[in-house]
């Protein structure tokens, strides 16, 4: 009799009735009788019905959210190529992460810094269970594959923001492929995977507990952020940078995405607990309050520094509270999250009002400056805001010291491992395609050089 259906059998006989089938349950062997005894996987239809929910406002969160966003700070006459850009590389991260980048991330079989297996999906069915953070209760595997590629989709969108008004189309496509394979996958396991480098506690001979990152913001932001700005840095500036206006063509449309991202990034946060539990709620209300003290400090730094309170300051200190908030999202407290959401918006509005025009790169869109910086400040202040004693979920045996210290372990892998993936795609690219569009068009505007369209007529 095979394994699985000895267990049938087992499960049979020990929910029989009379001495005879207690007998035959005691001559089993002993695994067959704990398969028995355990209680079977049971699939939540709240949670899961919470969890497609959460998925789909991820995909709110690209299309339209960002493209909205990154298009109306753009100018004119590159709107739709932005857009474009967004939504194609989604496509592109979608297609590849069924095809390979699910098992490279989260395949039975890897080591600390990558995983294999489940190719194609491979073995994955409607009746397959993924694991939820409550002993049995199961999601369908088909519903976490979605969640977690649409994590993949909006991370290589985000990177975009700093190359956007004179890259290559097709070099969006190869480098987006490339780099998802070689900076997006392996980041991804190593944080949230069981096996994982920052998954697992114990680094460095025990000395280390694991990384709390609730929601990306090693995997996302800042993987995202520091490539973003290693692929400016290689494609260069673009004409007329530092000497042109280069005003966001409509601030409205930046207002509008804005929104829909704090709308969309309630599934990204609260829908990474992978249950709807009290740790979604304490998501929830940290995405909320976070995020509001971001966009006011952002104000008020605007405010000090002798400009007026403006519609992009308020819009950038948003996000920029959001992605503080993203790894901590689970792992603090109210309090401790607006303390965090204030502090990082404060520290990426000197990133971008200071430190870019200091050094001169041309970060478009200030992707490296609001969740690049943001990214660093919310992952390390996780290990802080963790502590019970400012309201934070950590148990009575936190120790603030070493968490944080495997923070910053985390937060320094994350930035050399996207640093070195960005220069392979990034330089690929080049030799397949090229980087730049030609003078000509970045003059004309990639919408009609690169699209053939503009994104209005008149």
């Amino acid at each position: 009799m095979i394994k699985g259906e000895a267990m049938k059998f087992a499960n049979k006989i020990a929910a029989g009735a009379g001495a005879a089938g207690l007998a035959l349950f005691a001559a089993l062997p002993a695994w067959a009788q704990e398969a028995a005894a355990a209680p079977a996987p049971v699939v939540d239809k709240g949670d899961t019905a919470w969890m497609m929910t959460s998925t789909v406002l991820v995909l709110l969160m690209i299309l339209p959210g960002l493209a909205l966003f990154y298009g109306g700070l753009t100018r004119t006459k590159n709107m739709l190529s932005t857009m474009t850009q967004i939504g194609a590389a989604a496509c592109l991260a979608m297609i590849i992460w069924v095809v390979y980048g699910y098992g490279l991330a989260f395949g039975p079989e890897g080591n600390a810094f990558i995983a294999w297996g489940k190719f194609f999906l491979a073995g994955v069915t409607p009746d397959s269970l993924a694991d939820t953070f409550s002993d049995g209760f199961k999601l369908p595997e088909y519903v976490f594959i979605s969640f977690q590629m649409t994590f993949a989709a909006i991370t290589l969108a985000l990177v975009l923001g700093s190359v956007v008004e004179r890259i290559k189309f097709s070099a969006v496509m190869v480098f987006g492929a490339i780099w998802l394979t070689i900076v997006y996958f392996p980041i991804a396991h190593m944080v949230w995977a069981a096996g994982g480098f920052l998954f697992e506690g114990g680094m460095f001979g025990s000395a280390l507990p694991a990384a709390l990152d609730f929601a990306g913001g090693t995997v996302v932001h800042i993987n995202a952020g520091v490539s973003a700005l290693v692929a400016a840095l290689i494609l260069g500036k673009r004409i007329g940078y530092q000497k042109e206006i280069m005003a966001p063509h409509s601030l409205t449309l930046t207002m509008v995405g804005t929104g829909m991202l704090w709308v969309g990034w309630f599934g990204f946060n609260a829908g990474s607990a992978l249950e709807a539990n009290g740790s979604a709620a304490l998501a929830m209300i940290n995405t909320f309050v976070a995020t509001a003290s971001a966009g006011l400090f952002w104000m008020l730094a605007e405010k000090l520094a002798g400009h007026k309170p403006s519609a992009l300051g308020f819009c950038s200190g948003i996000i920029a509270g959001l992605v503080a908030v993203t790894p901590a999202a689970g792992n603090s407290g109210p309090f401790g999250a607006i303390v965090l959401g204030a502090v990082a918006s404060l520290i990426a509005f000197y990133a971008v009002t200071v430190l870019k025009p200091k050094l001169g790169y041309d970060d478009s869109l200030d992707a490296f400056g609001i969740h690049g910086i943001g990214g660093i400040v919310g992952a390390i202040g996780t290990g802080i805001v963790y502590a019970p004693g400012l309201g934070g979920p950590g148990g009575e045996d936190f120790a603030m010291g070493p968490q944080v210290a495997t923070q910053i372990v985390a937060v320094l892998v994350a930035i050399a491992w996207a640093a070195a993936g960005t220069v392979i795609a990034i330089y690929a690219a080049k030799l397949l395609t090229g980087l730049r569009v030609s003078e000509e068009v970045e003059r004309e505007g990639l919408d009609l050089g690169e699209h053939g369209e503009r994104a209005y007529n008149y």
